[in-house]
């Protein structure tokens, strides 16, 4: 099941139907299936205290995953910051919804695996971004 909740923002128009077939595509794609999943957007000062309080990092982030996977169910709460969302969409001159779906598929691909600290996995993870964001488009365009 997955669940999109706000806090302290109003929800981002997305068309959630097609949203969870295109994350349960990607999870499939990776050998897994879709447990409980929860995406909360959020402000800046959420995510800045939430980055504090649980991970010990002193700044913004447009994303922070909590993985609670089972083999191959992957569940969690994935934590975004429109904030961050907005003004990276800016810094990066494309469109904010399509930075609000990379990094919703983000927080999915982290749970399936994908990595991006450690040297050469950030090109990894951006690989597997444009692969899962080329699937969104299919799945629109066939609706």
């Amino acid at each position: 099941m997955i669940d999109f909740q706000t806090d302290s923002v109003e929800m981002p128009d997305i068309d959630e139907k097609l949203v969870c077939r295109w994350l349960n595509a990607v999870a499939a794609s990776y050998e897994k299936i879709v447990g409980n999943l929860c995406y909360r957007f959020c402000s800046d000062d959420v995510i800045l205290e939430t980055n504090r309080q649980f991970l010990q990092h002193d700044y913004y982030t447009d994303v922070i995953t909590f993985d609670y996977s089972l083999g191959r169910k992957v569940g969690g709460d994935v934590l975004i910051s429109l904030d961050t969302v907005a003004s990276n969409a800016e810094g990066l001159g494309v469109a904010y919804g399509r930075e609000l779906l990379r990094v919703i598929v983000h927080g999915l691909l982290h749970l399936c695996g994908e990595k991006d600290k450690a040297p050469g996995e950030r090109e990894k993870m951006e690989a597997a971004e444009n692969r899962a964001l080329d699937l969104y488009d299919e799945l629109k365009s066939a609706l």
